[in-house]
């Protein structure tokens, strides 16, 4: 296919994502939702590896087949998506066609293309709902809208080709999907120990690693392993960095439990489960992921203990400070500049960031375009190859700003504002505050992560708690304080008397839980 369809796929897609995050009409949101299937489909055939067209296109047919029955799931059990795509997260299936290879999340996009179909068909059956995202869906909307317009003049349309395809399209149907699910306190808490369960089980799986020096399916990561001073680990996951994020992802769901818990016994078995996560996570090695988790812990203390943390958080950053100086390779590099000591520590995104912004300044206005950033930087930095991996990036911000300018920049901002307001303000000690502190708790560190690990937008994670996170704002406008707390036995789910469209109980009306006293 040439590259010509490519390049209007992509601002059709996103157009397409825009109605669905925005447009009030049913009509409307069908044709965006046609949209972003004929777009993705235009993007998956410009990327397919040429002369193997019967095996993709049965490959096809088998995933379309597969996703009908996984609609009809959904539609009877609407909440399996969010365990579906959670179980899904790091299940990276290694592809090879041809000459091709390539780790995709091949289940999560199964599920995703059942969301799809299940949304298309409540759609043609004449639902009406409209603007799930609430009101995030407008800087959504505006960021993603520019970010797909700017493959019309990226100067690698492979590269933004591939973040459309299998992100930004994909996974912002996700986030639809996921706020139009009603409010269950029930599947809520089974989510939570899907979590748990998978994080202590992939840190089982980690600490087995370093004990065996056996890794899992990254060969880069053993050669690596050959010359560092430590032994990493990445458990199931390609990366060893996303697999400490997805532990501090848990920890933090973990840790509101211990802080908020009046069960002695359930704050007990919170802090064991952190602690052998924590395990877990320290044989990853990553600082991006141990630096995530001290902002998300400062931020679940602030809200715990209000200004009793500040002294916390002072003392704790006293501490970090003097070990940080008292480290011989921070204090050489912070002495020695000129011989490189800084980018040494910080392992080469130093210098990463400082031609980032460069590439930033120099393409003010539109940017270097969508999955531009690698060529920009290998131009900048005089680097020779095809994809010279030197040129990666490792930081969220400067990227957006290299590849859409200022104007993405701006937007990339307005949208963190309204997704980190939309999570936090119905924080509280109610079970949906609490939950609403989770994510956005999750937020800020995957936020943080994405300051040394640009996998932001890439991160299904993000995504799919933007849309758990509408749903929780949803149920706290009518939260009502009459109910169990965390830590009792959950009662059966009671029906409400009241009757609406045709005699179907009235689900938005299912209780809450009490709100939780001052913590001891």
């Amino acid at each position: 296919m040439s590259s010509g369809l490519a390049h209007v796929a992509g601002p059709v897609g996103v157009a397409g994502l825009a109605a669905l995050f925005l447009a009030p009409a049913r009509t409307q949101r069908l044709a965006g939702l046609v949209a972003w299937a004929l777009a993705a489909a235009v993007l998956a055939v410009y990327l397919a590896p040429k002369g193997h067209t019967a095996l993709l296109a049965g490959a096809a047919v088998g995933g379309l087949v597969l996703a009908a029955g996984g609609a009809a799931l959904l539609r009877r059990w609407p909440w399996l998506l969010a365990l579906a795509a959670l179980a899904c997260v790091p299940a990276r299936i290694p592809v090879t066609v041809g000459s091709t290879q390539a780790n995709l999340l091949v289940p999560l996009y199964g599920v995703v293309a059942a969301a799809a179909l299940a949304l298309a068909w409540e759609l043609v059956r004449g639902d009406r709902r409209a603007r799930e995202l609430g009101p995030v869906a407008l800087p959504l909307a505006a960021f993603v809208g520019w970010s797909g317009l700017s493959l019309a003049w990226t100067n690698d349309l492979r590269q933004g080709a591939i973040e459309l395809l299998f992100f930004y399209l994909p996974f912002g149907l996700l986030a639809v999907s996921l706020a139009r699910l009603d409010w269950r306190r029930r599947w809520v808490l089974a989510l939570y120990a899907e979590l748990v369960a998978m994080a202590l089980v992939f840190a089982v799986v980690g600490v087995e690693q370093w004990i065996t020096r056996d890794i899992f399916w990254n060969p880069k990561l053993l050669v690596g392993n050959v010359y560092a001073p430590f032994y990493r680990v990445n458990s199931v996951f390609w990366d060893p960095s996303i697999y400490g994020r997805f532990l501090v992802v848990a920890i933090l769901a973990t840790l509101v439990v211990a802080l908020y818990s009046r069960s002695i016994r359930v704050a007990a078995a919170a802090v064991v489960a952190i602690a052998a996560i924590w395990v877990g996570l320290l044989f990853s090695f990553s600082q991006s992921s141990f630096t995530a988790l001290i902002a998300g812990v400062v931020l679940a203390a602030v809200f715990a203990w209000r200004a009793r943390a500040l002294g916390l958080v002072a003392v704790a950053a006293g501490v970090f400070l003097v070990a940080a100086v008292a480290a011989p390779n921070v204090r050489h590099a912070v002495l020695h500049h000129a011989d490189g000591g800084l980018n040494r520590v910080t392992s080469g995104r130093s210098k990463l960031v400082t031609n980032g912004v460069k590439i930033a300044v120099h393409h003010p206005v539109i940017g270097v375009g969508l999955g531009g950033f690698r060529h920009a930087y290998a131009k900048q930095a005089h680097l020779r190859g095809k994809e010279p991996k030197a040129a990666a990036s490792h930081d969220t911000p400067i990227t957006v700003a290299a590849e859409t300018g200022l104007p993405g920049l701006a937007l990339f901002a307005w949208f963190l504002f309204a997704a980190l307001a939309l999570a936090f303000r119905r924080a509280g000690r109610a079970f949906a505050g609490l939950s609403a502190l989770v994510f956005g708790l999750v937020l800020i560190s995957i936020g943080v992560h994405s300051l040394f690990y640009n996998a932001f937008f890439e991160d299904p994670t993000v995504w799919g708690v933007l849309g758990l996170a509408a749903v929780t704002s949803a149920r706290g406008r009518d939260e009502r304080p009459q109910a169990p707390e965390l830590d009792r036995e959950v009662e059966p789910e009671r029906q409400q008397d009241q009757r609406v469209d045709g005699g179907q109980p009235d689900r938005a009306r299912e209780r809450d839980v009490e709100p939780l006293p001052e913590n001891r």
